[in-house]
């Protein structure tokens, strides 16, 4: 893939950087940006003034890129119009409130040049199929010259073909190893999990991490998350943490002996859509525990690098049995791949690399490919 030593101009319209209450995109959005704007690149992040985000911003203002605020479509139309005409690639992330007429503004200011970054691809194409997306429309899809896609494997060749995408890619959301890595605070965790609730994922959490904790009760065990609801019965043994500011993740993945990662079932059916969580924790240095989906072992080799559960029994007996020679042989591994190929300055030079290509193309359609070339960090 080739790169350039060139300083360009990247404008990303996205859900929030400046707030992580609730929001996943914001993790991926600023450790994306940190390694963009440390090759040298000049990065504007523009979002919608929320007053969800507005009264939980833990990041008003990013030290690598240009923040900026807008409260109506109108605002935005006349304040960033020649940022994003300048810019050399303009991003629109999934979520964006009016999405669709964001979408069509980029594409009439920056042809050639826009991208849409899908960070939930299962969703997105659920929501299109039914005809319930806010923010993004089948017919604003081959205007983009590019798709970027939390998820690989065939759902690349998919959009492709479906929707008349020109071009689709995937960039998967990765953890930024200045920021996450080995903590070395006292272990008070058996199995902990971090992550917003969500209806889809819970069964998966019930059978992962609740039920053992209900069998197993001497282990210890603890779930970080907002939006859980208040009628849950969390086992005697089983801490909530209503919500951790990004700064105490690394902590909390340190005080844990294991992680779990649990996948939303849109992305289990269609596989390859890793969470950011999992690269979070493998930088960490931390063993996960994994639900089982299509397209893992792409990331991390189950056995070798990461472990997969499907029942209550599975996990209960790794959390319990397991040799600690074992524990610790699979938290290195993991750690190995993912400083080889997950940090967030590989997905930075991916991405300029599309970007790269997009320009030498010059807007000339090329047919998709179906995996993400390997980027050295």
């Amino acid at each position: 893939m080739k790169t350039s030593s060139e300083r360009r101009r990247f404008v990303v319209l996205g859900l929030s950087i400046t707030s992580s209450w609730g929001n996943g995109h914001a993790t991926t959005y600023r450790a994306l940006l940190r390694q963009l704007a440390a090759l040298g690149h000049e990065i504007t992040f523009i979002e919608r003034d929320l007053p969800y985000y507005a009264a939980n911003r833990d990041l008003p203002a990013a030290p690598y890129a240009r923040t900026c605020l807008y409260s109506s479509l109108e605002e935005l139309f006349d304040t960033h119009r020649t940022a994003v005409r300048d810019a050399d690639l303009v991003v629109v992330g999934s979520y964006v409130p009016e999405g669709i007429a964001v979408g069509r503004w980029v594409q009439d200011l920056a042809p050639g040049r826009s991208a849409f970054y899908d960070i939930d691809t299962p969703v997105t194409l659920a929501d299109l199929a039914s005809g319930q997306c806010t923010y993004l429309a089948p017919e604003l899809i081959p205007g983009f010259s590019l798709y970027l896609s939390f998820t690989g494997g065939p759902t690349l060749d998919f959009i492709a073909s479906r929707y008349g995408a020109p071009c689709v890619r995937p960039l998967y959301c990765s953890a930024d190893p200045d920021t996450y890595y080995p903590d070395r605070v006292l272990t008070s965790l058996d199995l902990g999990y971090l992550g917003t609730y969500s209806s889809d994922r819970q069964p998966a959490l019930s059978r992962l991490l609740l039920e053992p904790a209900r069998q197993w009760s001497d282990g210890r065990f603890a779930v970080a998350g907002a939006q859980y609801p208040a009628t849950l019965a969390w086992p005697a043994n089983v801490r909530h943490i209503a919500h951790l500011h990004p700064a105490e993740h690394r902590h909390f993945y340190g005080a844990q002996r294991f992680t779990l990662n649990v996948t939303r079932e849109a992305m289990v059916r269609l596989g390859f859509s890793p969470s950011v969580r999992l690269f979070e924790a493998a930088a960490c240095g931390v063993p996960i525990i994994s639900d089982e989906w299509a397209g893992l072992a792409e990331f991390f080799e189950p056995g070798r690098e990461i472990f997969v559960a499907r029942t209550t029994e599975e996990a209960l007996a790794i959390v319990r049995d397991l040799p600690e020679k074992e524990r610790v042989a699979v938290a290195t591994a993991g750690r190995e791949r993912f400083l080889r190929e997950h940090t967030a300055r590989a997905r930075a030079l991916t991405l300029d690399g599309y970007t790269q290509e997009l320009l030498e193309q010059k807007g000339a359609r090329t047919r998709p490919k179906p995996t993400q070339p390997r980027v050295q960090s």
